[in-house]
């Protein structure tokens, strides 16, 4: 008797899990996303709350024009029920994996997104003045224009087009817009939670971008050179005055003919910072701003420090802000 009580009391308990801890787990693994770079995975994380937390592929201080896919990384991405990615132009490592995805998998390449406003890029890296007042009067002739122009030949426009785009806060309103679109696709059942998200993560962004726009606007006409020209979105959307990069490719290394280019125009045009990004090395920024006057500062466009979650995008643009203002101001 007392056997069976115990077979019984086993069956039941066997039942018990097998209908509700397998069935949590499968419907968690069933819904997996996968974000490329932090600040997306910010935005993805934002429309996603209460209905789950995607996975971030470079957690680190990794930048994604050289980094490699880990086993893991493979696992998640032949599993994931939707990718988000800025695209080839960015993330050149994914271009095979997401081809090689399910047919039902959902992946969204960001640049493509409708709404989302691209420019070009810019040739060199020391470039002139009246360069960067082009790009700017084009950044706000597009947003006049509403829509940008996606029947135009987008593997030109890879080659073409500046990659860094989630530094303008209108991009990034965008690009919820089309996360958004995408997720509902994914899980319908969650629809209703990502589209509040979503008109929330908005509102915020729209906050954020007033703020900022008057924060940065006491630097405008202060020059300063970067390491790589990755802030032109953010430069263009709150009138910023670059005066060119230190690298033309951040894949290779700063040869000494480029260094004395770089120490001419900071003398030329009075530059008054040079900053560093922490995902390459440090050590060539004493040797660039020696003898010059000009200050050190460090900018970095992917947040490799920040804690991932909802709130690491607009960490990322507050610590953007934060240090223009402090070598600049």
């Amino acid at each position: 008797m007392i056997r069976k009580t115990v077979i019984r009391a086993s069956v039941i308990l066997l039942v018990c899990a097998t209908v509700f801890v397998p069935a949590w787990s499968q419907a968690a693994e069933a819904h997996s996303v996968v974000v490329s770079i932090k600040p997306l995975h910010a935005l993805v994380a934002g429309v996603m709350a209460g209905a789950g937390t995607p996975k971030l592929l470079l957690e680190g201080g990794q930048s994604p024009h050289t980094y490699t896919l880990k086993p893991s990384d493979a696992h998640a991405l032949a599993q994931a029920d939707a990718v988000f990615w800025i695209g080839p132009a960015l993330e050149d490592f994914l271009v095979k994996p997401i081809a090689a995805l399910p047919r039902a998998s959902v992946r969204v390449t960001l640049s493509e997104a409708a709404g989302v406003h691209l420019l070009p890029i810019r040739e060199g890296g020391a470039w002139e003045p009246h360069a960067h007042g082009d790009a700017h009067d084009d950044a706000h002739h597009a947003a006049g224009k509403g829509n940008h122009d996606h029947d135009h030949d987008h593997e030109g426009a890879v080659q073409s087009r500046d990659p860094h785009l989630w530094l303008d806060p209108a991009n990034a309103q965008a690009m919820v817009d089309a996360i958004e679109a995408a997720l509902a696709q994914a899980r319908p059942a969650d629809a209703a939670t990502f589209h509040r998200n979503a008109a929330d993560l908005k509102a915020r962004l729209g906050a954020r971008d007033s703020a900022l726009a008057n924060q940065l606007a006491p630097l405008k006409g202060r020059p300063y050179i970067v390491y790589h020209d990755a802030y032109q979105y953010l430069e263009a959307r709150y009138g910023l005055s670059p005066a060119g990069a230190i690298t033309l490719d951040p894949d290779r290394p700063v040869s000494a003919k480029r260094i004395a280019e770089i120490r001419a125009k900071i003398t030329a045009t009075g530059t008054a910072c040079v900053f560093a990004e922490p995902q390459f090395p440090p050590a060539i920024m004493a040797t660039v701003v020696e003898g010059t006057g000009a200050r050190t500062g460090l900018l970095d466009p992917l947040g490799a420090d920040l804690s991932p979650g909802p709130d690491a995008y607009f960490t990322l643009l507050d610590g953007l802000a934060r240090s223009l203002v402090a070598c600049l101001g």
